[in-house]
């Protein structure tokens, strides 16, 4: 068996859900976290976070 290593953008994806989770943000626009772009979730969490 392989290892699966994941690559920095995956890693800080997976700390941007991690924040949200504990915001309590489970979905944005319908979808859940881990179906969107890093983009998207840099996105919100920038906005939840500036406020």
């Amino acid at each position: 068996m392989r290892d699966i290593h994941e690559g920095p953008m995956d890693e800080k994806k997976q700390v941007i859900i991690d924040r949200l989770v504990d915001e309590g943000v489970f979905k944005i626009e319908g979808k859940q976290l881990y179906e969107l772009p890093i983009y998207a979730l840099i996105k919100e969490y920038t906005e939840r976070n500036t406020q």
